[in-house]
């Protein structure tokens, strides 16, 4: 879905991957260590689970201005409490920060969950993307109703595709060259997706689950909830797409 994986990191960008892989995970949670050259505080991105040595692992990188977190699912914020006990009372924060030598603006970017935001970062004339899990380093996002929302994961995967050639620091997997390419290629597999759900209920599926059955009929069982749940969202758009714009399900307009 477009991008190129980089080879390296900027100096100020460090990478402790938590002890959790499996295929909603993929290697594990990424936990982002921010910290501009010379600075005594940096910036924790998304601490992960509530796994001790992944914990002491990131506090060893301390001292921290704060701890921030893309979105509140819990294998990206479960640890942030006790992370914030072992440092000393280091603030969880949601708001933007221009100090100690880096500049973090805050881009909402709903759909994967409600409350999940991207945060643009820049050092000297370098900047980053960090994206949570609206975007991913290698495979898709799932966008599970009722929490996400297919209209909105859109619309934010448009606005990503404005910033051209900036790193993207990925919620799981590997970094990336460029969000704006990786944005365009999910918002091509998102259309394409669609199209295979409207052609499935064309042929009769009405439920997340006869969907799955059409779309994807060869997925790992492992991750088959996943797809149900994807597909719940994408028949919640298109219901309200049709209902939007007066047209049938099945493409009849109505009467």
């Amino acid at each position: 879905m477009g991008g190129a994986s980089l080879d390296g990191l900027p100096g100020w960008v460090t990478l402790l991957r938590a002890p959790n892989p499996g295929p909603m995970t993929l290697d594990g949670t990424n936990t982002w260590v921010l910290r501009a050259p010379g600075e005594e505080l940096g910036f924790v991105i998304d601490p992960g689970p509530l796994d001790e040595g992944h914990l002491r692992r990131v506090a060893e990188h301390g001292p921290f201005r704060a701890i921030m977190i893309t979105h509140g699912h819990h294998d990206h914020v479960e640890g942030a409490p006790r992370l914030s006990e072992m440092l000393g009372g280091t603030p969880i924060e949601t708001a933007p920060f221009d100090s100690d030598g880096l500049t973090i603006r805050i881009l909402d970017t709903p759909g994967h969950t409600a409350d999940s935001v991207c945060f643009l970062v820049e050092s000297g004339n370098v900047r980053a993307m960090l994206t949570g899990d609206t975007i991913l380093g290698r495979g898709s996002t799932v966008v599970a109703a009722p929490d996400g929302d297919l209209g909105s994961y859109l619309d934010s995967l448009t606005v990503l595709t404005a910033y051209e050639n900036v790193l993207m620091l990925p919620g799981h997997g590997p970094a990336q060259n460029d969000v704006a390419a990786l944005a365009r290629g999910y918002l091509d597999h998102r259309r394409e997706r669609l199209a295979q759900v409207e052609d499935a209920m064309a042929r009769g599926a009405e439920t997340p689950e006869e969907v799955v059955d059409l779309v994807y009929p060869e997925i790992d069982p492992a991750v088959r909830f996943a797809a149900i749940f994807s597909a719940k969202a994408q028949l919640d758009y298109l219901h309200h797409k049709n209902r939007e714009s007066g047209t049938r399900a099945d493409g009849l307009d109505r009467l």
